[in-house]
């Protein structure tokens, strides 16, 4: 059942920095992306309150080799194109998502392939069917959340036409679209969960957060998505609200751990005993942010709230460089981008200046092409160290894609920990999710102990609202949730 939202109108304008419409089976982490997405499509399972819940799906059963899962599809549920939902609509979706030119995300093709490929689905009924993958996935559920489902007459016939694709069986289906100008979305009166609260919501672009603050100041939009701390500081106390949330979406340094000096793990341990984050998170994000000491977030269920910290030691860290063949210095390679993160110039700047402290030096490459940028990563060329982030809101994707030697997937760059390795593949294997997550935190710790990555932080994102918000606005994954309206 959808929840109350107090005061929000029957026509709702959302103003965010990005305004695009991209592939429904594209892989993204663009949280301006996934609103939209969020509207216009189901998948067959969705992150509840208390773990996975039934979406397109009521109801399923994984195989005890964690290989194969069966599922119970919902009756009744028509598509925006009027196209009945069934067993074949979700056979071919998947199909779609597992080829290797899908999924594509700033240069990295096929990363659902990597997950999907070889997958068979066997049509059970009209609404039941099989998914059996080549490989044990346990954590096939955080794939498949982000498996929008899409009319297959509408994939078929809509070519290259981004809006012609955009046909699903969400609470709201797509009314119009003019690329950085405006998107509109009318209410699906008859989506399963119930008539959506908004009759029509609107997305527009606001490309800085002073002018996001402008027009929720002055009645253009009811929600605005990324106020920095001045834009939230400046919005008026009376009939407006604001919500902070952490972002899942882990801010962090690649290291070369193929060749050159970081392939060394006293290196990698030092950098991330010399750094201070809580400095860092002050000077570089005005404080809007939380030191990261792990490969995940908080949110993320492989996070280990007991692990210890770390803490700032730069005399073990000049040790440890010394142990490393670097007491007199050493100069590190960087590759830093000038958008996403677009704090990444100022970032690498302010850790220079820290690693200062322990005769690190940096020579700084800078590259304005984020998507050549992303390539280059892909490509395993990324001097000593570079600027990333690790976004997916699933332990084991992030382990599978950046720290599996075994995997070597795209944003793997030379790591290798064969203790790690072993308890993913047990992972991998585990259906009952307590052990599983027992699994992940067990790997946190020896992350901490031989990090792949520089760790440094994770943003936390405000919006704000006309009026009262709804009940948690913002899913595990860092999106405004649009069904909460």
């Amino acid at each position: 059942m959808r929840e109350p939202i107090g005061t929000m109108p029957d026509a709702l304008t959302i103003i965010q920095p990005r305004l695009v419409l991209e592939d429904p089976h594209a892989c993204t982490d663009s949280g301006d992306v996934l609103t939209i997405f969020g509207g216009l499509f189901d998948a067959l399972v969705r992150r509840g309150r208390d773990g996975w819940e039934g979406a397109l799906a009521t109801g399923w059963t994984m195989s005890n080799d964690a290989r194969s899962t069966s599922f119970t599809l919902r009756e009744g549920v028509r598509f925006h194109d009027g196209e009945p939902f069934d067993a074949q609509a979700v056979a071919y979706c998947l199909k779609r998502m597992a080829r290797p030119d899908m999924g594509a995300t700033l240069g990295a093709p096929g990363v659902y392939a990597q997950y999907l490929a070889g997958t068979t689905v066997e049509i059970l009924g009209s609404h039941s069917l099989r998914v059996t993958t080549a490989e044990p996935i346990a954590d096939l559920f955080d794939i498949l959340a982000y498996g929008h489902i899409v009319s297959p007459l509408a994939l078929e016939s809509a070519g290259d036409d981004l809006v012609k694709r955009a046909v699903g069986t969400g609470p709201y289906r797509l009314e119009s679209y003019e690329r950085d100008g405006h998107l509109t979305a009318l209410a699906n009166p008859d989506h399963f969960d119930g008539p959506p609260r908004p009759a029509s919501i609107t997305w527009r672009r606001g490309t800085t957060a002073p002018e996001r603050l402008a027009a929720l100041a002055a009645g253009r939009a009811q929600v605005a998505v990324g106020l920095d701390g001045a834009a939230a500081a400046a919005l008026p106390k009376d009939g407006f609200s604001l919500v902070e949330h952490l972002s899942p979406t882990a801010l962090i340094m690649l290291f070369n751990a193929a060749s050159g000096p970081a392939a060394d793990a006293r290196v990698r341990l030092a950098l991330n005993l010399a750094i201070d984050r809580d400095a860092l998170v002050d000077e570089v994000l005005g404080g809007a942010g939380r030191p990261l000491h792990g490969y995940v977030s908080p949110a993320h269920e492989g996070f280990d709230p007991a692990a210890p910290t770390f803490q700032l030691d730069r005399a073990q860290a000049r040790q440890l460089l010394a142990d490393a063949g670097h007491g007199a210095g050493l100069t590190l390679q960087v590759y830093c981008p000038t958008r996403l993160p677009d704090e990444a110039p100022e970032l690498v700047v302010a850790i220079a200046r820290q690693l200062a402290e322990v005769g690190v030096r940096f020579e700084v490459h800078h590259e304005s092409d984020r998507t050549h940028y992303a390539n280059q990563v892909r490509l395993k060329n990324i001097l000593d160290i570079c600027v990333f982030d690790s976004s997916p809101m699933s332990s084991f994707r992030v382990l599978c894609e950046k720290i599996d030697a075994r995997v070597q997937g795209s944003w793997w760059e030379g790591y290798r920990n064969p203790e790690v390795e072993s308890l993913l593949g047990q992972a991998r294997r585990t259906v009952d999710h307590a052990a599983r997550f027992a699994l992940y935190r067990q790997i946190y710790l020896l992350l901490q102990r031989d990090p792949p990555w520089l760790f440094i932080y994770n943003h936390r994102r405000t919006l704000g609202f006309a009026g009262q918000p709804p009940s948690r606005p913002v899913r595990d994954d860092g999106v405004l949730d649009v069904r909460r309206f």
